[in-house]
């Protein structure tokens, strides 16, 4: 059985779910512990970051390194095309979504978390001992109003550009690259995950997301597509 490490509200966790859902692969989940569960991880993985994914005495890291392992785990369906034209695209468009949208997109919520305590709350890992949780959601905003300051608003600019091709991508054709679901798909969709949290991210973050964004309706079919790639795998 294959066993996910992972924190629930990471991007790139939720990057690993998609795919095993994709492949319709079983799995247990070990939601990490803050603090002493990334010492464990530590000892399991030689790092302290997640998602880790153990396979037998298989133990990789970084979500890249497991869709991968996924994908030679169980090929069909393929994530990867075989064409090598199409395959470059997609792994472009996945490294982009793991690095340049990632980072937008953390920006973004952390802007966000700051002005609202239920979001903040709602972030921590669900392994997060109960009186740091309270401490953490009973932070008054005003305590982290100077965090807006420091906010790379260059950054969230090109976010809400990178946003706006994105939707328009989405409006001409069902999926990122080719006519079939792909890495880039599930990549994309994840980083997504961080702006409007999907059904999928149960309460309380289901349906709150960054504000200008989450309920920007020029942005509707982006979400909307989100959710459909979701529901494509069973992530709804």
């Amino acid at each position: 059985m294959l066993e996910l490490h992972q924190f629930r509200h990471s991007a790139f966790c939720e990057k690993v779910r998609l795919v095993l859902a994709a492949k319709q692969l079983a799995y247990t989940v070990v939601e990490v512990t803050p603090g002493v569960g990334q010492l464990e991880l530590y000892r399991l993985s030689g790092q302290r970051q997640v998602p880790v994914l153990v396979d037998g005495a298989a133990v990789i890291a970084d979500s890249s390194a497991i869709a991968r392992h996924l994908e030679a785990l169980a090929p069909a369906p393929a994530l990867l095309p075989a064409d090598p034209a199409l395959r470059a695209q997609v792994l472009l468009l996945e490294d982009w979504a793991d690095t340049a949208l990632a980072a937008g997109a953390r920006l973004a919520l952390v802007q966000a978390a700051a002005a609202d305590p239920v979001l903040r709350g709602g972030l921590l890992p669900e392994a997060t001992p109960a009186p740091l949780r309270s401490l953490v959601g009973a932070l008054p905003s005003g305590v982290l109003s100077g965090l807006g300051q420091v906010i790379d608003h260059g950054g969230l600019e090109q976010l809400r550009a990178n946003l706006d091709q994105l939707c328009a991508l989405v409006q001409a054709q069902p999926y990122l690259v080719g006519d079939q679901l792909s890495l880039a798909d599930l990549a994309v969709a994840a980083q997504l995950s961080l702006l409007l949290f999907p059904a999928s991210a149960g309460a309380p973050l289901a349906g709150r997301g960054v504000p200008g964004l989450a309920d920007d309706p020029q942005l509707e079919p982006l979400w909307a597509w989100r959710d459909r790639i979701g529901a494509q795998v069973g992530r709804a």
